[in-house]
């Protein structure tokens, strides 16, 4: 059984910092790419940033220059880290993970459990 763990969300004003981590546990025997994706009350969930296994990055428009993301593979986590927050940032951010079971096998679509960052004015 994969589990991915999530910490690091919470309450900052505008402007604040936070960093997210998301840890992946379990049989494991690869992990292709990482990311992290964000769902804002009444809104369709949404990517925020992703990173592959060679750590070629790619990033939403909206948090380009701001949010960072990076993984050690060797922990088997991956981070996010949110500089210049605004307002309409807050979110649920969930991790997500392509993530191998078995030798050789298949990769499968694995998510976090969701971490609330809320930006206050």
């Amino acid at each position: 059984q994969v589990q991915l763990v999530e910490s690091g969300g919470g309450l900052v004003q505008a402007g604040g910092s936070l960093r997210l981590s998301c840890a992946a546990s379990g049989i494991i025997f690869g992990i292709n790419s990482m990311g992290w994706y964000r769902q804002a009350p009444g809104k369709q969930r949404e990517l925020v940033a992703t990173i592959t296994s060679g750590g070629i990055t790619t990033y939403a428009d909206s948090v380009k220059g701001r949010f960072t993301i990076s993984r050690d593979n060797a922990k088997n986590t991956v981070y996010l880290q949110m500089n210049s927050l605004k307002p309409e940032d807050t979110a649920v951010y969930y991790c997500n993970a392509e993530i191998r079971t078995a030798p050789w096998g298949p990769f499968y679509d694995y998510w976090g459990q969701g971490a609330q960052v809320t930006v206050s004015s």
